[in-house]
């Protein structure tokens, strides 16, 4: 009797800690529920703050940029942005934007001038390398077309066209001065060319008539790409002329660009008025 009485109360007292084990365990399980939910509201606010941080500091760095491009415009400086050529953008080249229109059609001339030393110079590079191939020229005058392009074309531009798309922008006679000599130095060039004299390995490092005419006797073909030569030549020449001619008489205060652009200043006085 003794004996089924301790065991009874052994197994009632092991149900007893069963149940306290697993209310310990549900009410752990619950703990840890709630400590989820209450931590969440914590990374929330965390995620929060830092994104307000970041907004914050975007925000204060917009406003310095905006602030450095007022004290940028303020002192007059323009911010030139690299568009030509299309397809590899090297230099900054608007003349609808950047040069008044009173003066525009005469810079669009200049620039097809610009345009026509480059087309000159590429040229005389394949009639020399024509020559070479024909074998009725040697290396040195390959040599020659390849410096040509190589010096000409920058300096054609830094020399000439660049200080006359200033000094049109800003109506500056200084600029002006500076592409009237090279650019008399860029005609003569161009006389020279076209006229080719026997001076350097007789003349056939460039494209003009003599070796033309030289040529013809040769090689038919390469004489006729020699006389294309001569023809660019001449035209650049003549394009050359009237631009200069035409710019002389715009900063002069002569010819029908200057009397548009007396106008246009007289227009905006009338506006201002």
């Amino acid at each position: 009797m003794c004996s089924r009485v301790i065991l009874r109360n052994l197994i009632e007292r092991k149900k007893l800690e069963n149940l306290f084990s697993n209310s310990r365990s549900s009410s752990h399980s619950h703990e840890s529920a709630f400590s989820g939910v209450s931590k969440a509201p914590l990374d929330y606010k965390k995620k929060e703050k830092e994104l307000k941080a970041k907004e914050e500091e975007l925000r204060r760095k917009e406003q310095e940029l905006k602030r450095r491009e007022d004290a940028v415009a303020r002192a007059g400086v323009s911010i030139e942005s690299r568009n030509w050529p299309p397809f590899i953008h090297i230099l900054h080249h608007d003349i609808a934007n950047d040069i008044p229109a009173h003066s525009r059609g005469l810079m669009r001339w200049a620039y097809a001038s610009w345009l026509g030393i480059l087309l000159c110079l590429f040229w005389n590079f394949v009639c020399v390398l024509s020559a070479l191939i024909a074998n009725v020229g040697g290396v040195q005058i390959l040599l020659l077309g390849i410096i040509y392009v190589l010096a000409g074309y920058p300096m054609s531009y830094f020399l000439w066209y660049r200080p006359l798309y200033r000094a049109m922008r800003s109506d500056s006679v200084l600029r002006f001065g500076w592409f009237l000599i090279f650019y008399l130095l860029h005609i003569a060039f161009c006389v020279l060319a076209a006229v080719a004299p026997p001076i350097i390995f007789k003349g056939k490092s460039l494209a003009g008539i003599i070796p033309a005419l030289d040529l013809f006797s040769q090689k038919l073909i390469i004489g006729i790409f020699y006389m294309v030569g001569f023809a660019l030549y001449t035209l650049e020449t003549l394009l050359s002329i009237w631009v200069l001619k035409s710019v002389t008489q715009y900063f002069r205060g002569e010819g029908r660009a200057a009397d548009m652009k007396r106008e246009a200043e007289a227009g905006a006085f009338r506006s201002a008025v």
